[in-house]
Parts: C-alpha cells; structure tokens; sequence
C-alpha cells in the first residue's frame, strides 16, 4: 500500500533544507542592508591623502616637543602640558571610541590659572578610545590609544604608527 508523500518524513526533510538556505539568504540580505558598517570609507584615495597629512602634523608635533600627561579620576579629566613651555589658548580633544561611532565625543577646553586643562563629566567615561589632540590653528596633532579611567598620569606623545 502506498502512502502519501506528505505522510513521510524523509520528503519533509528534503524540502526543509532549501527552505532553510532561502529564509537564511534573506535573513542575511535583510541584516546587512538595514544595519550597514559605518567604518567602511568610500573614498579610499582622498583618506589616504588625509592620512599623509596627518602623519606630517604628528611629526611637527615631535618635532616641537609637544607632550601631555593626562588623568581621569571621579569623572574629572585632566592634562597638563609636559614637553614644552608654551601657552594654549585652547586644546581640542576628540574621543573616538574603536567600535561604536555613536559614542565618540569632542572637548574644546581652555586652560586654569595653572596651566592645566579640565572638564568633568556628568557620567563616567570607561574603556579604550583614540585620544587625538590638537591646537586651536590645527597645525600639529598627537594621536594616542588611552584606557580610562586613569588615576595616575599618563604620558600622551606624538607617535607616527598611532596616527595611521
């Protein structure tokens, strides 16, 4: 006696398996149209002209001497030049998280009576960033790899690798 193909189960199983791959297949084209990575650049020739660039602004910046140490405990952050015995009208600081764009931040923060520059943060900043610092006129940078918080200073120098 014959049974229906629908009543065995070796049929489900042969259909089961594309019907997985095709749900599969739009499942993933769906993920990565809706959810696209933001990291990847579309003009790659114009970023590595920026990035020749910024390496010659992080060699002026050996080249001068400039150094920073830099502290954050109880959500205050501070940083104290170190190399040279200039005056800095204002210090940029850009905070780039390595993964989430969403939670990279910018300071422009001026100094104190003692040469220092400060900010406080209403919530804690923790975790690893790329630290990038620069002058008002932009014309030299230091670009460092932090872990915060830091309760002791920490040395931010010019490296080249880091700028890349």
């Amino acid at each position: 006696m014959k049974t229906s193909w629908y009543k065995e189960p070796w049929a489900w199983f042969v259909f089961i398996l594309p019907a997985t791959a095709v749900v599969a297949g739009i499942a993933t084209y769906f993920i990565a149209n809706h959810n696209p990575d933001p990291l990847v650049v579309g003009d790659y020739y114009k970023k590595g002209k920026a990035i020749n660039l910024e390496v010659s602004k992080v060699k002026l910046a050996q080249k001068l001497g400039m150094r920073f140490a830099l502290k954050l405990v109880n959500n205050e952050l501070v940083i104290k030049p170190t190399g040279i015995d200039k005056v800095f009208p204002v210090l940029n600081l850009n905070f780039y998280h390595p993964t989430l764009a969403e939670r990279d931040f910018y300071l422009a923060l001026t100094a104190d009576g003692n040469g220092y520059f400060r900010h406080t943060f209403d919530e804690p900043v923790k975790g690893k960033w790329r630290l990038t610092i620069t002058p008002f006129e932009n014309h030299w940078k230091i670009q460092n790899t932090i872990t915060l918080p830091q309760s002791e200073f920490i040395d931010i120098i010019p490296n080249v690798r880091e700028a890349n």
